[in-house]
Formats: C-alpha cells, structure tokens, sequence
C-alpha cells in the first residue's frame, strides 16, 4: 500500500492523490502540515530533508515533490498507456505540457492569485500586483485555450499525466472571487475534469481553512 503524506488542502498533495486515484492504486494519507504540523520532525525530515509535503512511500522508496512522485507513479503503475506512455516520444509530449503546466502555470496562479485573494486579507493585498498576476495567468490560460479545442484532454481522448498537473489547479481558479476571461475551451475542459470521481474526491477540496480573514 502507499503512503502518502501531506493534508488534504494542499494543491500539491491534490495532484499526487488525483493521480493515485486515478491509477487505482490502494493507499492512505496522512495529514501533516499546515494546522496538523509534523514538518519539522525528525522521522518526516529523514524523508524529505526540505520538510514540506507531498511525500510518497512505497514500500522502501521514498519520494518527494509532486512532479516527481507523479513521474514515478506513471512509470511504476501506468502500464506504460496514454497516462504515462512507454514510447519515449509519446511520453515526452506527455512530459512537456506537465512540465509547462508545473513551472509556468501553476507558479503564475498558486502564489500571485491564490495566495493574494484567498490567504491575504484584503487590507494587505496589492491589488495592482494582482491585476498582474491575472493578466500574466490567462495569457497562459490563452495557450491551453488552443491546445484544448477539438480534444478531450490535453492531448487527445485520453487522460494523461499532464493533465493530472494543469488541471489540479482549476478548481481553484474557477471556485475564487476573480476576474475571468471566457475561455470556452478551458472551461468545457474543466466541466469533464469534475465528472471524473477521482477528481471529484481528492481536487475539489473546501479551502475555507485557508482564507485569511478578512480575504
């Protein structure tokens, strides 16, 4: 059985358990961090020395970062199929648009977005800094806007890891108080993402716990 640790509210801890439920996958999960702490004991740190989460256990593996459990579980446990395909130049494509999902799109929503509007009070918040930052996220928004016309999921009928990374993340952005730009494309995508019980489980998570007051 794995073992995944890391509370249920953290956006990074949602990509890893949609995945796992997606790949049917027999597991527990452990609560830490935020208001359950536990980051910064010795045993957690013996498995990721930077004490944050996700962490994975599988039997004797260890892993930790998001990304990279995500990886190993297509790998070890998706049969080498559309979620992470055996073909090295299939798998690559896969890789690309998750790559691009984790260090483009997800660094312009998580922190200058999410952050602002739901874990910063109004009083405190730049509000120029975060006109921005929405500004700099649909430009990104307008790219998977193109890639999604005509398909299913990111790259074709299937579901693949890369969407497991893209699409962990609209939950949020279609669930907080902001701004949007139609973007049809991306918006029948997310409406077939919250069909899928995995998603539904382990994405669409209550954030309430984490609103600042006054946010």
């Amino acid at each position: 059985m794995l073992t995944v640790f890391g509370r249920a509210t953290s956006s990074n801890v949602q990509l890893v358990m949609w995945a796992v439920g997606e790949l049917g996958l027999a597991h527990e999960r452990l609560d830490c961090g935020h208001v359950h702490g536990g980051l910064d004991q010795p045993d957690f740190l013996a498995m990721n020395p930077h004490g944050k989460i996700p962490v994975l256990r599988d039997g004797d593996t260890v892993i930790w970062e998001s990304a990279a459990i995500l990886r190993y579980l297509g790998a070890v446990y998706g049969d080498g199929d559309a979620f992470w395909p055996a073909d090295p130049a299939a798998r690559a494509e896969v890789d690309m648009w998750a790559e691009w999902g984790k260090s483009e799109l997800c660094q312009r929503f998580t922190v200058p977005i999410f952050w602002s509007r739901v874990r910063t009070s109004a009083a405190d918040r730049d509000h120029a800094a975060l006109t921005r930052a929405l500004e700099a996220f649909d430009a990104e928004l307008a790219v998977l806007e193109q890639q999604l016309k005509g398909r299913d999921y990111i790259l074709g009928p299937d579901l693949t890891a890369a969407d497991i990374v893209v699409g962990h993340l609209l939950y949020r952005w279609f669930t907080i108080d902001v701004p949007r730009v139609p973007r049809p494309a991306v918006e029948t995508y997310y409406d077939r993402l919250c069909q899928r019980p995995a998603y539904r489980t382990h994405v669409m998570v209550p954030y309430d716990v984490l609103r600042a007051e006054g946010a």
